[in-house]
This record gives C-alpha cells, sequence and structure tokens, in this order.
C-alpha cells in the first residue's frame, strides 16, 4: 500500500513546489525603494484628479543593492478596508496570484536617481481606499524588490478615490432641455389642434 501511495505523494509534492515557484513571494522581497505620493487633499475623483508619485533607491541600503534592478512598475492598490469581503481584491503572498494592486501607473527602465510620474486617476477606478507601490524587476522579468507609500500593516498614509458616478453635468443640462422641449411640443400640439377645430366650427 506504501508503494501505492508514494506516486500520489510525490506528484502532489511536485505540484505544491510547482504552485510556489510559479510566482515570487512577496514576503520574499526588501523594501528597498522609497516612494511618496503628493495629491489634494481630501477624497480624489477618478477621471479629474492626479496623483504624483515619486520614487528612488532607499541610500542606507549598501552601494550595488540595485545592480539587477531593470525596470520599474509602479501600481495603485487597495487599503485592507478596502479588501474587507472581496475576494477579487485578496492579498496572497505569491504575486502571480495576488489582487492587491490591480491599477498600473507606469512602468519605466530604473535608474539609480529619483524618478517622478504625474498620473491622471484613470475613469474606471472605484471607490475605495488606496495606497501607491512599486516593485523593482530583474533580468527575468520578475520581482526583485518593493516601496509603498504606507507603512507594512497598510495603514498610514492611506488616500480615498470616488468614482465617476455616470452622471455628468452636460448630459443633466441637456436632459432639461429635451423635456423643456418635449413640453412646448406638447402645448403647442393642442394650441394647433384646438385652433383647428375652432376653425372647423366656424365654418
Amino acid at each position: 500500500m506504501a508503494a501505492r501511495f508514494l506516486p500520489f505523494a510525490s506528484l502532489l509534492l511536485l505540484s505544491c513546489l510547482a504552485e510556489t515557484c510559479h510566482g515570487v513571494l512577496f514576503s520574499s522581497l526588501q523594501r528597498t525603494l522609497i516612494v511618496t505620493a503628493s495629491h489634494n487633499q481630501g477624497i480624489l475623483k477618478a477621471g479629474e484628479d492626479q496623483i504624483t508619485v515619486t520614487w528612488g533607491l532607499n541610500q542606507s541600503f549598501p552601494s550595488g543593492t540595485d545592480s539587477a534592478y531593470q525596470t520599474i512598475k509602479v501600481e495603485l492598490c487597495y487599503a485592507p478596508i478596502s479588501q474587507v469581503d472581496r475576494a477579487w481584491r485578496k492579498t496572497v503572498d505569491n504575486l502571480s496570484k495576488d489582487k492587491t494592486c490591480q491599477f498600473k501607473v507606469v512602468a519605466k527602465p530604473y535608474t539609480n536617481t529619483n524618478q517622478s510620474f504625474q498620473w491622471t486617476i484613470e475613469r474606471d477606478v472605484p471607490t475605495a481606499t488606496y495606497f501607491v507601490r512599486a516593485y523593482a524587476y530583474g533580468a527575468q522579468d520578475q520581482e526583485v524588490a518593493y516601496g509603498q507609500t504606507t507603512d507594512a500593516h497598510k495603514t498610514t498614509n492611506l488616500f480615498e478615490i470616488q468614482a465617476i458616478t455616470g452622471r455628468h453635468l452636460s448630459l443633466d443640462i441637456c436632459s432639461v432641455c429635451f423635456s423643456a422641449f418635449s413640453v412646448a411640443a406638447l402645448f403647442g400640439f393642442f394650441f394647433v389642434e384646438k385652433r383647428k377645430a375652432k376653425i372647423s366650427q366656424q365654418k
């Protein structure tokens, strides 16, 4: 029986190893980047407001720490408060399955000097609380380091974004104008009909 169980156990072990190796674990990355985000105070509006993101190597790390960095990818990420009961936003240590960061801000070749990018919040960003994270990618296009605007528990320096409601002032104005035109046309129709009836009676 042990001999029959061995192949199954081997397959299970290989499956687990393949699943682990398929993606980089967030817990294995060093936080070597300093990332800041500046924006207007209060609730930000999707499709209108802008966020200026700045990133660079934390100079407290030894020289050569960034020797493998090839690309920086900056992303907008959900804060824990906006992940509750939302499996599609779930944080997973395996980055190939992680749903924390779903909105690309910018991707640029890495340089050892600070870089900035001004990003207009995209129109499809939903209402939620967010932070910004930057990943450094190596030659194999895998995450090798990171930095973020919040602390390790993702509770500080958070900001709120309000989604587009789908209604715009121009649409409201058009709706009012159309309604007014419809009412005027209706009254005009009754007036013409009444006038015709009166003329008919006089004849």
